[in-house]
């Protein structure tokens, strides 16, 4: 059973009993795009006490607000009660719920092209918003007036320029305005739902078109304090070059392509990224430039093509590199590189070091900071294709701690 399938079975149920039940919200718009829908919400006039009576399964997440969780057949489908939300006290969370009827659910939503209804049993689009001429327009545009419904829920300008960037939309212009005007106040979001917000901008093959809506509204400036307008300039013509499918971390690194590594770090601190992504954009930051390096060993190829996170290395600097100006020589650099990598085939990147600490000492070497030395010169040699052998790996470390008197008498 699909979600939508789900949905409709849940539908089906509440009107045997009596209830108005629609599919609401973004899986109506995206129908009506033709594109494929992956969340199916009913809407019902049914109250939450009446949901949670008629269905055996559900999770009272947000029952207070309206909203109950009925699981069918593996599928959780959200069902809420038609409702009106007033009293917003910190730009997110309303104070007052009071249950209404879907003319009015309609009204306290976002957008309009969001804000419509679809009956499955009786094939009929339910708009109270004028959604569908949005649509056909092909604008994102608030319902009612735009400082107002920011006003509700801050994180609002950001889904509008997500939409935007998404759908390919034009932002109405006094929505647009709106979201000028209150930029600041998305530094009261959490960093965490900002996150999934910007990342559905910066994911998207559209980013570039996103990222100049960030720079001009200010909400990137309120993101990331202290941003360098000349900088995202070059990031916009960046995130351009970048291929269509790229993952949350190489997009944020070509957005700070221009700034330095520490300040991109620390900036980004506010998403609070998760360990894997920390990690992978301070190597995409912090290694930008080498691999434009002719005269890279081996050694320190096979090193960093071991690193999982090298082809996104490569994309970044490669969209650098077409984004700058007089990028032709970093634009062959790569080439020359990729082709160092072809000839290659299919020798081990990271094999298994000839000798070990324990072999080392017992070669001699004292225990501490030369070890480390000795041992990572080793494997570097062993890299370079000059020790191939333990027994040449012997021979070169006894030579090695000779040089560097490290052998007790």
């Amino acid at each position: 059973m699909t979600n939508k399938q789900a949905a409709i079975k849940i539908i089906k149920r509440l009107s045997r009993d009596g209830f108005q039940a629609l599919l609401a919200g973004g899986c109506v718009r995206d129908m009506l795009l033709g594109r494929r829908a992956h969340d199916f919400d009913v809407a019902t006039d049914a109250a939450p006490a009446d949901v949670v009576k008629i269905f055996k399964r559900t999770l009272k997440v947000g029952a207070k607000f309206g909203v109950v969780i009925v699981l069918v057949e593996g599928k959780q489908i959200e069902v809420a009660t038609f409702r009106t939300e007033t009293g917003y006290v910190d730009g997110r969370h309303p104070g007052r719920v009071k249950f209404a009827g879907a003319a009015e659910d309609a009204g306290r939503r976002d957008f309009t092209i969001n804000g419509m209804f679809y009956d499955p049993l009786r094939r009929e689009v339910i708009d109270y918003v004028d959604g569908q001429a949005d649509l056909e327009k092909q604008i994102v545009r608030t319902i009612g007036k735009p400082a107002e419904r920011f006003g509700e829920d801050y994180l609002r300008m950001l889904r509008a320029v997500r939409f935007s960037t998404q759908l390919g939309f034009a932002i109405e212009p006094g929505t647009f305005s709106a979201i000028c005007s209150n930029a600041k106040k998305i530094a009261r979001i959490s960093g965490e739902r900002i996150a999934i917000e910007l990342e559905g901008v910066l994911v998207n093959p559209n980013r570039s078109a996103g990222v100049s809506m960030l720079v001009k509204s200010g909400l990137a400036e309120a993101i990331f304090p202290g941003l360098p307008f000349r900088q995202m300039k070059l990031a916009i013509k960046v995130l351009s070059q970048l291929r269509k499918k790229v993952d949350f971390a190489l997009a944020l690194a070509s957005l700070f392509s221009g700034c330095e590594a520490e300040f991109a770090l620390e900036k980004c601190r506010i998403l609070k990224l998760s360990r894997s992504q920390n990690k992978h954009l301070k190597f995409l930051l912090t290694n930008r430039g080498k691999l434009l390096d002719d005269r890279m060993s081996l050694a320190k190829l096979k090193m960093i093509l071991a690193e999982p996170y090298f082809w996104d290395l490569y994309e970044l600097q490669r969209a650098i590199e077409k984004a700058r100006p007089n990028g032709r020589g970093g634009i062959a650099a790569l080439g020359r590189l990729r082709k160092r990598i072809k000839a290659l085939g299919d020798v081990e990147l990271r094999p298994k070091p000839l000798l070990n600490g324990h072999d080392l000492i017992r070669l001699g070497a004292v225990p501490g900071p030369g070890l480390g030395q000795l041992a990572e010169e080793m494997y570097i040699a062993q890299l370079e294709g000059k020790l191939q052998t333990a027994r040449q790996a012997r021979q070169w470390a006894q030579k090695w701690l000779q040089k560097h008197r490290m052998i007790e008498k």
